[in-house]
């Protein structure tokens, strides 16, 4: 990882229950704008797997990494790792947080801005 800052310490019960959290914010604001007709992605979620698809049969998978306590994405654009840094996730590369490049990649693919947002503790 090149920050300087190191990842945090996390016990697995709370790697699960933040990576839980991410997974299930994302698939909350998907729900949300599907009942408020903004974009239709389809969110299906096998353990910690999250698979988006958009209209235009492109997708974006968020996969949890227990091992390595990672949250991994990939997109149209690119892969991303990311680790948890001081309460955020980092990228592992760009220092990045998850939730900008996710909004990034979506808004990207479902060709109109999306936004999301770090769930609340």
């Amino acid at each position: 990882m090149s920050t300087a800052t190191p990842a945090s310490a996390l016990s697995d019960a709370d790697y699960q229950a933040l990576t839980r959290a991410v997974l299930g914010g994302i698939e909350l604001q998907v729900d949300r704008w599907l009942q408020d007709d903004v974009v239709d992605i389809d969110a299906a979620r096998t353990g910690g797997l999250l698979e988006l698809s958009f209209p235009n049969g492109s997708k974006i998978v968020v996969n949890t990494q227990p091992p390595l306590q990672e949250i991994w994405l990939a997109a149209r654009s690119g892969g991303f790792h990311y680790r948890h840094v001081a309460g955020t996730w980092c990228d592992t590369k760009t220092e990045e947080d998850f939730f900008i490049t996710l909004s990034r990649c979506a808004s990207e693919q479902a060709g109109r801005p999306l936004s999301f947002t770090p769930p609340t503790t």
